[in-house]
């Protein structure tokens, strides 16, 4: 962003309010000076640089009433939730409050309103958001199943979990009787913890849905001799069957790239199957990723049930609400 001249340096390159700025000493003509923009009332940012998403939220933070809090997409981003990529990019902000009368009516803002105690409201990088269990509830009423499944397996993620199964399932039994409360509970069946992306969420549901059987999600491999060869990203142990999701990182990245060759070559050795897929495969050739499994699978030895399950029983072996 281009730094704005005539202005103190804490504030030429983020946004601050009116009165943050007459603190600093900016007189009223000088805020609205030409170099300053308005993206919301009682807020000025340098101009020059783009307006990102993330940008909008820190600029409406400096307006907003202490009653106040981002919720529903905006959380998301916030919280780093996987979500469709046009949501990803919409400037439209999301606010909620416990106080009815003061919810927000302003341009690319849209106000919510919640039961006083109803939500938890906590900080992250200095912003007040819904939490990350309560953000997933708050979507049901504007996401498709999918990616309520994407976003409940990030959610008890491998890495730096925001919650447990257990945790999931008690946040959709408080959202009973709310819109969007069935949907939370159909993806509350097929979410798994231990997922490392939503892409290996997408072949584990491309997999599954085909009729193939379950695969375990980052699953420890051990060689013969009792020797750690692999965290699989979507293993068949019995059937001594890996399929490995290949990010951007396989291929951007010279030491993984590298590392990827050692560790998949000593799988082999161990005669293990590895089937390897990216993002073209799930996006353009989604029957040839499931002819490959089922291939694999039924030389080592599997064979069908009578008739394929359409969806598992068990949502992480938690009975589900209602059950």
């Amino acid at each position: 962003m281009k730094r704005a001249s005539g202005l103190p340096p804490e504030l030429q390159r983020r946004a601050f309010s009116t009165r943050e700025g007459a603190d600093f000493g900016l007189s009223p003509m000088r805020m609205r000076g030409a170099d300053l923009g308005h993206p919301f009332p009682g807020t000025r940012a340098p101009r020059g640089g783009t307006e990102s998403v993330q940008s909008r939220i820190e600029t409406y933070s400096h307006r907003m009433p202490p009653a106040h809090y981002f919720s529903h997409v905006t959380a998301a981003i916030i919280h780093g939730l996987p979500l469709p990529w046009a949501l990803q990019q919409a400037t439209v902000l999301h606010i909620c409050t416990d106080e009815a009368t003061t919810r927000p009516e302003l341009r690319e803002v849209i106000g919510h309103h919640s039961e006083p105690g109803r939500l938890t409201v906590l900080e992250v990088r200095g912003l007040r958001v819904t939490g990350a269990l309560d953000t997933w509830c708050q979507l049901s009423t504007m996401l498709g199943l999918d990616d309520l499944i994407r976003i409940g397996d990030a959610l008890v993620r491998r890495q730096h979990p925001f919650a447990a199964m257990s945790d999931l399932l008690a946040a959709v039994r408080r959202y009973s009787g709310h819109r969007g409360v069935k949907l939370l509970r159909e993806a509350l069946v097929w979410i798994r913890p231990g997922v490392d992306s939503p892409r290996e969420t997408d072949l584990r549901l491309l997999i599954m849905r085909a009729g193939l059987p379950e695969p375990e999600v980052n699953a420890v491999i051990m060689s013969r001799t009792g020797v750690k060869l692999a965290t699989g990203d979507l293993v068949y142990r019995r059937y001594r069957i890996l399929l490995e999701y290949d990010g951007e990182q396989h291929r951007t990245d010279e030491n993984q790239y590298h590392w990827d060759v050692d560790r998949l070559d000593n799988l082999m050795e161990d005669t293990w199957r590895v089937i390897r897929i990216n993002k073209s495969h799930l996006a353009t050739r989604p029957a040839t990723v499931i002819r490959k499994v089922e291939t694999a699978l039924r030389s080592r030895g599997w064979r069908p049930a009578s008739s394929p399950a359409s969806s598992p029983a068990r949502a992480g072996n938690l009975l589900l609400p209602g059950s």
